[in-house]
C-alpha cells in the first residue's frame, strides 16, 4: 500500500523531496562534537549543517551538535572519529605533532592571506591526501581560520626577540618556529589558554583576532603583530563505520553536505568573526596592534625558511612525494588567490 501511494505521488508530482529509499531508510543518529563554546561561530553554522543534514534525509539522519569538549578533549578529537566515540569530530590535526605531515604543509607561516579563499584552495587540496593521511577515518572538510598574529605582553618585532619567550602555539609547526628562535613552547588547548597566560605559565600566543576575545585572552595581553603570520588547518571527519552502516541514500545525504559549498557556509561566519575581531582590537584602549616594516616582514619570512625543510623531510619519512604536494599546493593556492 505505502510503495502505492509513493507510486501515485511521484506520478502527481508531489512525492516527498527526500524519495522513497530515505521514507523506507532506518533513522541514524549521529553526534557531532566540537571542542569550541556555544558562543563561538562554529557552532551555529554546524548546527545549521546538522539541520540541513535532517532535512535532506528526511529525518532519517538525526544530528546532535556536542560543543564545549562535552564527549571529550580537544586534543582527541581525531581519535574519537576514528573510535566511534564521536560520529563527527572537529579536527586541529596540528594538536597531534607529527600524525599528519601533508596537511602540516597548510600550517606553514605566511602560507594563506585570507581565509574564505584560502579554505576552497585548501578543502580541494587536502581531498586528495586524506584518504592516505586519514584513512581512518572519512574526510568531510579541510579548512582554515582567517590567519592569526601573535599576541603577548610584550612587543615581538624580530624574530630573535622570542628568544626566552614562553608561547603557546596555535599548531605544532608555529611551535617548531618558536623553539627555532629560542622561545619555549606551552603546551594548552585554545580553552585552557587564557589560564596559562594568566598564571605566567605563558607569555605570549598565536592565535586568531577574533577568538581573542572569545576565550578572554584580551585581558592578558597587550601587544598584537598585525601581520597574516599563520593559519591552522582543521577537518571535520566522520567515523568509517557509522558512515558505511548508512544507506546508499543517506550516503549521498552526507556526500552532498562534504562539499566545498558546505565547507564555506560551516567557516564563512568564523572567517568574518576573526576579521571583525582585527578591527576591533585596533580599537580598543589599553592595546598596540602594530605592523611590521618590510624589511622586519622580510627577516621573517626568511628565518622560517627552515620549516619549510623540515616539512619537507617529514613527509619524505612518511613516503609522500613533497616537491609534488607542496606543487599542488602552490597550484591551488594561485587558483584561488588565496596566498601571500
Amino acid at each position: 500500500m505505502k510503495k502505492t501511494l509513493l507510486a501515485l505521488l511521484v506520478v502527481a508530482g508531489v512525492a516527498p523531496a527526500f524519495g522513497p529509499a530515505l521514507a523506507q531508510d532506518k533513522t541514524v543518529n549521529l553526534k557531532v562534537s566540537l571542542w569550541v563554546p556555544p558562543a563561538h561561530p562554529l557552532v551555529p553554522a554546524t548546527q545549521a549543517w546538522a539541520a540541513d543534514i535532517e532535512k535532506a534525509s528526511g529525518g532519517t539522519i538525526k544530528v546532535t551538535v556536542f560543543p564545549s569538549e562535552q564527549l571529550g578533549k580537544a586534543f582527541d578529537h581525531y581519535d574519537m572519529a576514528r573510535d566511534g566515540i564521536a560520529d563527527v569530530t572537529y579536527v586541529n590535526p596540528g594538536y597531534q605533532p607529527g600524525r599528519f605531515p601533508i596537511a602540516a604543509a597548510g600550517q606553514l607561516p605566511f602560507t594563506f592571506s585570507d581565509g574564505k579563499k584560502g579554505t576552497l584552495a585548501l578543502n580541494e587540496w587536502y581531498h586528495k591526501y586524506a584518504p592516505t593521511e586519514m584513512k581512518d577515518t572519512k574526510l568531510c572538510f579541510a579548512f582554515i581560520h582567517d590567519p592569526g598574529a601573535l599576541h603577548g605582553k610584550k612587543k615581538i618585532l624580530l624574530p630573535s626577540d622570542l628568544n626566552g619567550v614562553k608561547v603557546r602555539p596555535a599548531q605544532s609547526t608555529i611551535g617548531e618556529m618558536v623553539k627555532m628562535f629560542g622561545g619555549t613552547n606551552v603546551q594548552a588547548s585554545a580553552p585552557e589558554s587564557r589560564d596559562a597566560i594568566e598564571r605566567g605559565v605563558a607569555d605570549a600566543i598565536t592565535f586568531p583576532w577574533g577568538s581573542i576575545f572569545l576565550f578572554g585572552i584580551d585581558k592578558v595581553v597587550k601587544y598584537h603583530m598585525d601581520v597574516p603570520l599563520y593559519s591552522t588547518v582543521f577537518t571535520y571527519n566522520i567515523n568509517l563505520a557509522k558512515y558505511n552502516s548508512m544507506s546508499d541514500a543517506q550516503k549521498k545525504v552526507i556526500d552532498d553536505h562534504c562539499t566545498p559549498e558546505w565547507a564555506s557556509k560551516v567557516t564563512d561566519p568564523w572567517t568574518d568573526f576573526e576579521a571583525n575581531g582585527r578591527t576591533k582590537m585596533k580599537a580598543l584602549e589599553g592595546h598596540e596592534v602594530y605592523p611590521l616594516t618590510a624589511d622586519q616582514l622580510a627577516e621573517w619570512k626568511k628565518a622560517v625558511k627552515p620549516l619549510r625543510d623540515s616539512w619537507v623531510e617529514a613527509v619524505k619519512k612518511a613516503g609522500g612525494d613533497a616537491a609534488a604536494i607542496e606543487a599542488d599546493l602552490q597550484a591551488k593556492l594561485k587558483k584561488f588567490e588565496a596566498g601571500i
